[in-house]
């Protein structure tokens, strides 16, 4: 099974060529997003110049997905996923530690709640952001990227 980040979603309503080809031949019912992306999907939509119609789309894509809530225990992964990025990456010494936050030490909360569902439920992450490279350094986060940018030569 493959939880959606909010960049291949984004690539997914695009129909990027190669997002969409590898969606098609996995089947919409290995593709699933969770509770988080389509808040975000929700709020892109909601601040585009073409909002309706955006709103309409998203609404569309994931009437076809079944969408990952967080629950008791994606709440367990998440606190030991957080405390285990601030162990590797926050300052050791204990009165800079107690002041540093997550985003601090360069980690979006909304990024570890979507790695702890894909953790909890043992799910390839789909996505093509870079922090989440970093978060398999504290655990086994599998993570593959669709998405192939066109450039020149190529």
């Amino acid at each position: 099974m493959y939880l959606l980040d909010i960049n291949h979603c984004s690539y997914l309503l695009r129909k990027e060529s190669a997002v969409y080809s590898r969606a098609i031949a996995i089947g919409t019912e290995n593709l699933a997003p969770c509770v988080i992306v389509q808040g975000e999907l929700v709020f892109m939509a909601e601040n585009s110049g073409q909002k309706q119609q955006n709103l309409t789309d998203v609404s569309d894509f994931l009437q076809y997905l079944r969408i990952y809530h967080i629950d008791e225990d994606t709440t367990m992964v998440y606190g030991h996923l957080k405390a285990a990025l601030m162990n590797q990456f926050a300052p050791k010494e204990k009165s800079q530690r107690r002041r540093t936050k997550i985003t601090d030490i360069g980690f979006d909360d909304n990024d570890l709640w979507i790695a702890s569902i894909a953790l909890q439920h043992n799910f390839t992450l789909v996505s093509a952001d870079s922090d989440f490279q970093r978060i398999q350094s504290v655990c086994d986060l599998s993570i593959e990227t669709w998405y192939q940018p066109f450039t020149r030569g190529s």
